[in-house]
C-alpha cells in the first residue's frame, strides 16, 4: 500500500490517486457499455453477447425480487452500480494500480449517493409526509433511533465495502514480501471472488433501501 497523494484546493484536501483510479474504473465501465451495445443481436450469436446478458438478466432478476414493479426505473443505476464495483475492486490487484474502493471517501460517496437518491426516490413516490413518515413509526417515540439508522446507513454500507478491499489489498502486499509466489497467487485469485462477492452486497444493500422509496407500503 502506498500513501495517498496529496492536493490541496480552496482548503480541501483531495486523495488524487484515488481520483485518478475511480475515473479511470469509470472509463472501463463505459468501454464496456460501448462494446457491449456495438453489434447486438435479437439471438446472440456471440459468447460476449451471451456473457453481457447473463450478467444483466441475473441483476435484473435481483431487481425484480427486491424492489418489485417499480424496480426498473432503477435498474440501469443498479446495473452500473455493480459493473463499476467489481471494476474498482479488481484495480488494486493490477500491479502499478490501486482500487479506488480502498479509500473511505470513495465508498461513503457511493453510499451517501445511494441514500440521497433513495429520498428523492421516496419524496417523489410518496410525497414528502408520505416518505418521511417512517421516522415516526411505529410511535414517535422511535424517532430519535429511526434518525439514527438512518444517519448509520452510509456509513454501515461504506465501511463494509471499504475495510474488505482495504484489507485483502494489504494481505496481497504482506504476502508477497513474507511467502513469494505461491500464496500470494493464490490470495490473488481469491481477492478476484472477493471482489464480486462485496460488489454484489453494496448492490443488493442498495436495492433494498430503494425498495423502501419505491414500495407503495413501507
Amino acid at each position: 500500500m502506498h500513501p495517498h497523494k496529496i492536493a490541496h484546493f480552496l482548503g480541501m484536501t483531495f486523495h488524487m490517486d484515488t481520483i485518478y483510479m475511480t475515473l479511470l474504473s469509470s472509463a472501463i465501465v463505459l468501454v464496456l457499455a460501448i462494446l457491449a451495445t456495438r453489434r447486438v443481436a435479437v439471438i446472440p450469436r456471440s459468447r460476449w453477447q451471451l456473457f453481457i446478458e447473463m450478467i444483466v438478466e441475473a441483476l435484473l432478476d435481483q431487481v425484480d425480487n427486491n424492489i418489485g414493479p417499480k424496480g426498473r426505473k432503477v435498474a440501469p443505476l443498479i446495473i452500473t452500480l455493480f459493473i463499476y464495483l467489481v471494476i474498482a475492486n479488481w484495480l488494486g490487484l493490477v500491479p502499478g494500480l490501486t482500487s479506488p474502493t480502498n479509500d473511505i471517501n470513495c465508498t461513503l460517496g457511493l453510499a451517501v449517493m445511494i441514500v440521497l437518491t433513495v429520498n428523492y426516490l421516496g419524496v417523489a413516490n410518496k410525497g414528502i409526509l408520505g416518505h418521511f413518515s417512517h421516522f415516526i413509526k411505529p410511535s414517535i417515540v422511535f424517532l430519535p433511533i429511526n434518525i439514527i439508522e438512518e444517519i448509520s446507513k452510509p456509513i454501515t454500507l461504506s465501511a463494509r465495502l471499504f475495510g474488505n478491499i482495504f484489507a485483502g489489498e494489504i494481505l496481497i502486499v504482506i504476502l508477497g514480501m513474507l511467502v513469494p509466489y505461491v500464496i500470494p497467487t493464490a490470495w490473488l485469485a481469491f481477492s478476484v471472488f472477493v471482489g464480486i462477492v462485496q460488489a454484489m452486497i453494496f448492490t443488493i444493500m442498495s436495492m433494498t433501501y430503494l425498495a423502501n422509496a419505491l414500495q407503495d407500503n413501507h
